[in-house]
């Protein structure tokens, strides 16, 4: 008989768990100190349990003895034996982080146990074991009065059929204490011939002895996911001559049947579609209905194409309209099957925004401050590549908003203000982008101190006058801060220039408004998906590039008398009251044969973060949506080009970085 590959299982077995250990953390940080909900203590049990199980059945050994731990002072809050307080929550989560860490690494194949996860433990099982409870009832002896315990364990016929094993049962209990089989024995109604056996079925009893001071409710976990599926008795032995404990011999390692998976909060049905392509493996959680969207699309596109081919087979000029109405009805499937594809990419950022009550919370008792934290439009989706780089720099804010805006207690008490202060995360969308802020209610940038540092640095000139937005612009320039001293929270002048230069490789802005004794608010615009832009098809000589038309302001032509030379070779226009610098993108990336007449071209406006400049092109050929191709993966990153797309002509277009075509003209300017 062939055994089962159980590798082939730890994928599901990892993302299983971390989604139980961030069901843990969300019901810990809904729990309050003093009270014992049982619904939220029971959705954290039956997590770490299901971890537990998980982590046993697949040789996660490690693993598998920290939750029981774990798992049993929570059995000990969930019978109403010890009460829930403040440091009973926050040793809970940090053995969620602890757990989060031990499977990394064992995700990793490195070793899984470490010094701060067996001191952790080591503090589970004092709490546990070392702390005096209260007299339980005679019927369930207390675990110090109990030498051992007798188990008699009968299977019933269907017990393999529910997910159950036996032999990772009794791995359980061999953690708690030295297991002993007494005696294995065939039920009655096991057929009497071999060949009427059924495999899928168990006829098997065990009388089993456990030793040590093991408590009753730890039994009683192991059994948990047994209810109906088997006879149990358990009964307490009163004293165990030490030289009749002999050592069962080891258990095998590998069951027969997988444990059932975890069952915490499944909420509605989805599928999980791999990303095998990707290197880290990962995969996406994909509702049922975007899959049923998708294979109706399928569906309209066979239909398309099979009424094309019957016209392409019998066509003369009568069918002429009906291939012209056939072509607009393909073109309408291939978009919206285009649009449903896309669709399967885009999850909620709430799974970026759940991150953030713990942090808030771990925050304001290092700081000693109240924070109320307010999420807003958590349900509102973005495409996973997005997804995954935003949340760094969202945490940036998020820190520096608790540490530098927010006032503590006493100080907004002073300014007239409630003690606890507000922090607000909402996410929208607006035209083509994602819209996330970061708001809070505290004491607003310090222009002071930002324009004395500013000038400290070298950034501006003594007698130089910034007005709000440029004050705030300050913040973001590479190791500018104005802490006293550095943290570890933050005053070493790294945050915010990365929190900018990860939003704008994302192909986004970041920009910030402040009002002093008010607060302030941050606003990231990202676009909703990396794969496809709308753009502008322009021509530079023999070349074409595409213009997002997201940050396209206006095209113009412009005369003669419009334009201005400056110092240093620059050129600057007249736009709406204001002069822009222009870019010649001939002069910038070198392409033969464009328009060197400003009058014979064509002026496209972009803005970026509040600025703008004229990027000079030979025409405008039209719109089209472009699939993103990256450039770093085949050559090199080019400055003021973000990708690359394949026309309809099959030439090759190189996409305008717009940020980075802005940030080119003001040096210039500056420069000049």
């Amino acid at each position: 008989m062939s055994t089962v590959d159980l590798s082939q299982f730890h994928k599901t077995f990892f993302e299983e768990s971390l989604e139980g250990l961030d069901a843990m953390e969300a019901a810990l940080l809904a729990l309050d100190s003093g009270q014992t909900e049982p619904e939220l203590v029971h959705t954290i049990f039956r997590a770490a349990h299901s971890i537990k199980g998980g982590a046993a059945t697949f040789g996660f050994a490690d693993v598998a003895a920290f939750t029981h731990v774990a798992e049993s002072l929570l059995e000990e809050v969930r019978s109403e034996r010890r009460g829930v307080d403040e440091k009973l929550i926050d040793l809970l989560l940090h053995a969620v982080d602890c757990l989060r860490a031990m499977l990394a690494r064992s995700r990793r194949g490195q070793p899984v146990a470490d010094a701060d996860s067996e001191a952790l433990r080591a503090e589970l099982v004092r709490l546990v074991g070392g702390e005096a409870a209260p007299p339980a009832p005679a019927a369930a002896p207390n675990a110090a009065s109990v030498a051992g315990w007798d188990i008699r364990f009968t299977a019933l016929p269907h017990l393999l059929q529910s997910g159950n094993d036996p032999l990772r049962l009794f791995r359980e209990l061999q953690q708690l204490g030295r297991l002993e089989v007494l005696r294995a024995v065939v039920v009655d109604a096991a057929p009497a011939q071999l060949a009427e056996l059924d495999p899928s079925q168990c006829f098997l009893g065990w009388e089993l002895r456990l030793h040590g001071a093991v408590a009753r409710a730890d039994i009683d976990a192991v059994f948990d996911w047994l209810d109906g599926d088997c006879e149990l008795a358990i009964e307490p032995v009163a004293d165990v001559t030490p030289a009749a404990l002999v050592a069962a011999p080891p258990l095998p390692v590998a069951p027969l049947v997988a444990a059932p998976a975890p069952k915490v909060d499944p909420g509605p049905r989805r599928i999980r579609a791999s990303a095998a392509a990707s290197a880290d493996g990962g995969s996406i959680r994909v509702s049922v209905d975007k899959v049923d969207a998708l294979i109706n699309m399928m569906g309209e596109l066979v239909i398309t194409q099979s009424m094309l081919s019957d016209i392409g087979e019998h066509f003369d000029q009568s069918q002429l309209e009906r291939l012209r109405e056939g072509l607009v009805q393909l073109e309408r499937n291939t978009r919206e099957l285009q649009e449903s594809v896309m669709r399967i990419r885009m999850l909620p950022i709430a799974s970026v925004f759940n991150r953030f009550p713990r942090l808030v919370r771990d925050l304001e008792h290092k700081l000693g401050k109240q924070v109320r934290l307010e999420l807003h439009g958590e349900h509102t989706e973005l495409d996973k590549t997005v997804l995954e780089k935003i949340g760094d720099p969202l945490v940036h804010l998020v820190r520096n908003a608790i540490d530098h805006g927010l006032e503590t207690p006493t100080q907004r008490r002073a300014a007239g203000k409630p003690e606890t202060g507000t922090l607000r995360l909402e996410a929208y969308h607006e035209g083509g982008n994602i819209v996330v802020q970061i708001s809070d209610d505290g004491a607003g940038l310090n222009h002071a101190a930002i324009t004395a540092k500013a000038v400290q640095c070298g950034l501006i000139r003594p007698e130089q006058e910034l007005d709000d937005a440029e004050v705030a612009a300050l913040i973001f320039q590479p190791g500018f801060s104005t802490a006293a001293q550095a943290t570890d929270l933050s005053g070493r002048g790294v945050g915010m220039d990365v929190v900018r230069r990860n939003v704008r490789d994302l192909g986004g802005s970041i920009g910030v408004r402040s009002q002093s004794g008010k607060g302030s608010v941050f606003t990231i615009a990202l676009p909703l998906t990396l794969a496809i832009i709308d753009g502008l098809v322009t021509a530079v000589g023999e070349e074409r590039y595409i213009v997002p038309l997201i940050s396209i302001v206006e095209s113009l032509r412009l005369r003669p008398d419009m334009v201005r030379k400056i110092a240093g070779g620059g050129e600057v226009f007249h736009f709406r009251d204001a002069y822009l610098p222009i870019m010649r993108l001939h002069r910038a990336f070198g392409c033969a044969g464009a328009v060197t007449d400003i009058e014979r071209g064509i002026v496209v406006v972009l803005e970026e973060e509040g600025r703008r400049v004229g990027l000079l092109v030979d025409d405008l050929l039209g719109q089209q949506q472009a699939v993103v191709k990256s450039l770093e993966a085949h050559y090199q990153r080019v400055e003021g080009i973000s990708g690359a797309t394949i026309l309809s002509d099959g030439a090759v277009a190189l996409i305008v970085d717009v940020g980075g075509v802005v940030r080119l003209g003001q040096q210039r300017s500056e420069a000049a």
